[in-house]
């Protein structure tokens, strides 16, 4: 009887490969789609490639393939499919700025290169494969190339002996956090960042802090964003004897704001005192050319009264001369004339003359008094 074992050979081989098939398929395991486990980092106006391949390597020349934002509307970024790009389904902002790695797509590398990169473009990609349903996200930051280095001055004093330092930046995207730190870098407590966006949705950012002489004398300001680990430094130095001179500010003003006080006092005091004597000067002159006036005046009265005085005086004495002259004439004439009746009668009348004439005389005495 002959063996059976050779009319079993075939099959037993056949068996053996399908298993050995069926073996490699299922330890080969499903196909994944892989993306990068950190953001990547792009600057404005530069080119980047958001990476995803699918593991293990197949050829995804022939598969649909979608990289999208869910954020957008269209969301679609860059579409491929039947071996060809799709651009009537992509967002108009990203039309002429993407693009596939085609002749990689054979190795399973379906990543996507993105041109002149912009601030809108920040957000989650996904890449997806339809027909596996399998997907992987890229997280892309985006960031200003051109951040100013920070500017540090010394913005004051506080007037209990600290000093205020003031830190500036711009250029920045995203937003920035401002740190200070002291010659031994520990942090300090600062005020709030003031932070502006302006019309490019770049940030600046503007930061204060009050130091003292314990603190040091070297200071840096540090700008930076911890998701992208991009970090500006500037420092500045304030000499320990600013401090000291700055210490002794609070008292100096105080000084300076009584002696102050004082000066403002004594001058409005000087100027009460010079307005008052004006013053009184000025009664004073006004009381002295009235008593000057009324001096002249009384000079003028008595100068009158003493040229009209000789006059009545000469008046008077003329009138006494003619008189005594003719009393002489009148007593020569009875001397010689004989004492007749007709005499007597002259004698009578020239007696009466010389009354009437010391009437008048009596008259102009009592005139000119």
């Amino acid at each position: 009887m002959p063996p059976q074992i050779n009319q079993r050979s075939p099959l037993r081989t056949f068996t053996l490969l399908v298993f050995h098939l069926l073996l490699t398929h299922f330890c080969r395991g499903e196909s994944q789609v892989i993306g990068p486990s950190q953001p990547i980092v792009a600057s404005v106006g530069a080119d980047i490639i958001l990476p995803c391949h699918v593991e293990p390597t197949m050829d995804a020349t022939a598969e649909i393939l979608e990289w999208m934002r869910s954020d957008l509307n269209p969301r679609f970024v860059h579409v491929w499919r039947s071996g060809q790009d799709v651009m009537n389904a992509r967002n108009p902002s990203y039309r002429g700025r993407t693009s596939l790695f085609i002749n990689e797509l054979k190795h399973g590398n379906i990543s996507v290169k993105l041109s002149k990169v912009e601030l809108s473009d920040e957000g989650t990609y996904e890449c997806y494969i339809p027909k596996l349903d399998k997907q992987s996200f890229v997280k892309l930051i985006v960031v200003s190339g051109a951040v100013s280095q920070p500017v540090t001055t010394l913005a004051g004093i506080d007037g209990k002996g600290g000093v205020v330092l003031q830190c500036e930046s711009a250029g920045w995207y995203p937003e920035p956090e401002v740190l200070w730190l002291d010659a031994e870098g520990n942090l300090l407590s600062a005020g709030p960042t003031e932070t502006v966006r302006g019309p490019d949705d770049l940030y600046s950012v503007s930061s204060r802090v009050t130091v003292e002489k314990k603190h040091g004398n070297k200071f840096t300001c540090r700008v930076q964003q911890n998701n992208i680990n991009q970090t500006r430094d500037t420092w500045i130095h304030v000499p320990h004897d600013f401090f000291v001179v700055q210490s002794c500010s609070t008292s100096t003003t105080v000084s300076l704001a009584v002696c102050m006080v004082v000066s403002i006092i004594l001058f409005i005091l000087a100027v009460v005192v010079f307005v008052h004597t004006r013053r009184q000067n000025r009664t004073k002159r006004r009381e002295d050319v009235q008593v000057k006036c009324e001096e002249e005046a009384l000079m003028l009265m008595k100068t009158l009264e003493k040229e009209k005085q000789p006059e009545s005086k000469r008046v008077n004495k003329e009138a006494e001369v003619s008189l005594l002259i003719d009393e002489e004439r009148h007593q020569d004439q009875l001397k010689e004339e004989e004492l007749n009746p007709e005499e007597q009668q002259r004698k009578k009348e020239a007696e009466n003359m010389i009354q009437r004439l010391k009437e008048k005389l009596d008259m102009k005495k009592n005139k000119f008094k």
